[in-house]
């Protein structure tokens, strides 16, 4: 830390807190309100719910393999295949008391997730923030309530493309001597959230490529050339990142979604200001 001086014992930690708090450029991170913290401890359970569910299946899988035993790669489909393996010859019968326990910790895991789905999407309901946010395509009431609870106030940042970087959802520099080289994505900041951004760029990925060319949107044909560009992987992370932005844009100035807010953009006004001036071997 270059702010502490000498050792690392709680009196200097202190004294270099101290000082890096009185530099004029440091950014404090903001404090999030009861509210703020007692939704997102909704959102952690929930999201250890959803790993434990994702674990139980796994080892299902794996136990059922080793009596020849293959179900397709989908949790559904073992779901399904649960009630019949109790019937099954090929299972033996203390496995057949092991699915049974299976079957009632996954209804009990089932119902924990629902339980905070609840709680969640009486949030994204009630708060302000969360109801804007629901408005960008591909953002739905998970990622908006936890945008709105991670993210107290957006003014902190300047500008979309800091709130980006803090994401995580920008490429590393390593820019030397006027050279500017970009590596991959950073990956930093709230790993939760930038992972509910990811995939809700996939899903706004998936309805551009679906959509027709005269019937999409500025922003999908936008998605639609990018990826045929950049690929798949490249383009989600931008298509995260252009959310990310967006968001910003919505709820630190109090605006709505507005598909057609490009238009009054001056780079806007100036390529169409170009567009239709005629050039000179076209007035000759």
């Amino acid at each position: 830390m270059p702010f502490r001086q000498g050792g690392k014992n709680d009196g200097n930690d202190a004294l270099a807190i101290a000082v890096a708090a009185r530099q004029p450029t440091m950014r404090c991170v903001p404090t999030k309100t009861v509210e703020q913290q007692a939704i997102l401890s909704w959102h952690r359970a929930r999201s250890g719910f959803n790993d434990e569910r994702t674990a139980l299946i796994n080892r299902l899988r794996r136990l059922l393999a080793e009596f020849g035993i293959v179900i397709a790669q989908s949790s559904d489909q073992l779901l399904k295949a649960l009630p019949g393996l109790s019937t099954d010859d090929r299972i033996p019968t203390p496995l057949r008391a092991m699915l049974l326990e299976a079957r009632e910790q996954f209804a009990a895991l089932q119902a924990r997730i629902e339980r905070c789905d609840v709680e969640i999407g009486a949030h994204a309901r009630d708060n302000e923030s969360a109801r804007r946010a629901r408005e960008v395509l591909g953002v739905g009431p998970l990622t908006a309530s936890a945008f709105a609870a991670t993210v107290p106030d957006p003014r902190l940042f300047r500008h979309g493309h800091q709130l980006g970087a803090w994401l995580g959802l920008t490429p590393r520099q390593a820019s030397s001597g006027g050279k500017t080289r970009l590596g991959e994505c950073s990956r930093r900041g709230d790993v939760y959230l930038r992972t509910l951004l990811v995939q809700g760029a996939r899903s706004a990925l998936q309805l551009a490529l679906a959509r027709p060319p005269d019937k999409a949107t500025h922003l999908q044909r936008w998605i639609a050339g990018l990826y045929a560009k950049k690929g798949y992987r490249k383009a989600l992370i931008a298509i995260a990142n252009k959310h990310a932005r967006i968001l910003w844009a919505m709820l630190a100035r109090d605006q709505h979604d507005d598909p057609k807010a490009w238009q009054r953009h001056p780079r806007a006004a100036a390529t169409a200001a170009t567009a239709a001036t005629p050039t000179a071997a076209a007035c000759a």
